[in-house]
């Protein structure tokens, strides 16, 4: 098979489309011919040399995937050769096969296309896990979304509004936060010209936001606690914007306010299969009746992934960008 590797750290010119030797799936695990992956944040810190694969897992980067079932390893079952799936990685996606836990595949939902289908788990299972089983955002509640306009984002839009949750989003173009009201954003924010603590307070009355999804971490640290409301969840998925930031609990206590800080790449494969079904109960069915869709800004050939990091740091795009192998 060929696969992206990257010999050396550097920029998108050192992903290396190479010829790799074919995986093969061991106990509890299946092997998954690849159609599409999608580039992650993750995936260019990998590449620049600051973001490792877990131990013992694919040293080729890509945290999600689409393609059919190729082969079961023992102890398989509920999965057949020839099914078409998409899946959860630690890595190992920007290659024409993967080995994949059982648990962690997911059925192509009905309606959506099988390379689209790749743009599904990690943003997916991003959301839910935190938005939903950690942060338990309810119906009428309010949640701020940074980065309204990517992949994360655009998925938070829709499945927030699907359980009847308002949504406000920051996003840094009035183009981006049109297409994230187009997917049900209610209160758009853009972070240049507006101070999202004071439009969210405003938006809601004095309020402020039940639940804020970040990825910018320190930067945006003191700015969130302020926003949330009594009883908020802030719930941290990123650093873009730094590691080490100052707290003011004494506003935490005020607030009676909770943050959690989670990453989905290094945890247990019993809690990955644990968030993989809990989305499959709870997001599938929503993807089959039109109320949930991805959002692919477009497909780029995977033997030129460099060109794809290029577009993903640039941070023009919208939703997500695949990597297809034909």
């Amino acid at each position: 098979m060929h696969a992206i590797t990257i010999p050396e750290p550097g920029g998108p010119e050192a992903l290396v489309w190479a010829e790799a030797p074919d995986p093969a799936p061991g106990e509890g695990e299946v092997l998954v011919e690849v159609v599409a992956s999608a580039v992650n944040r993750a995936d260019v810190l990998q590449r620049q040399g600051f973001y490792n694969p877990p131990p013992g897992t694919s040293l080729y980067p890509g945290l999600e995937c689409s393609g059919r079932i190729a082969a079961l390893g023992p102890g398989v079952s509920g999965w057949a050769v020839g099914d078409e799936v998409c899946a959860l990685l630690s890595g190992g996606g920007y290659a024409e096969k993967v080995v994949v836990p059982a648990g962690q595949l997911l059925p192509v939902p009905e309606g959506v296309d099988l390379k689209q289908a790749a743009a599904l788990p990690e943003v997916v299972c991003t959301v839910w896990s935190n938005v939903f089983m950690i942060a338990h955002l309810r119906p009428g509640e309010t949640l701020l979304v940074h980065g309204g306009s990517s992949g994360i984002g655009t998925m938070a839009i829709q499945l927030a509004k699907a359980v009847g949750a308002k949504v406000a989003v920051t996003a840094g173009t009035k183009e981006k936060l049109e297409r994230c009201a187009e997917l049900g954003a209610d209160i758009l924010i853009n972070y240049r010209e507006q101070d999202f603590v004071a439009e969210i307070e405003q938006a809601t009355g004095g309020a402020g936001a039940d639940v804020i999804l970040d990825n910018m971490g320190a930067k945006y640290l003191d700015r969130n606690v302020r926003a949330l409301a009594v009883s908020g969840r802030l719930a941290i998925i990123g650093l873009q914007g730094g590691a080490k930031g100052e707290l003011n609990i004494g506003a935490l206590l005020n607030k009676r306010a909770a943050i959690s800080a989670t990453s989905l790449r290094a945890r247990p494969l019993s809690e990955k299969a644990a968030i993989v079904a809990a989305v499959r109960e709870h997001v599938w069915p929503l993807l089959a009746g039109g109320h949930v869709r991805p959002v692919v800004d477009r497909e780029v050939p995977m033997a030129d992934a460099a060109e794809g990091h290029r577009v993903v740091e640039a941070s023009g795009h919208v939703g997500k960008v695949l990597l297809v192998t034909s």
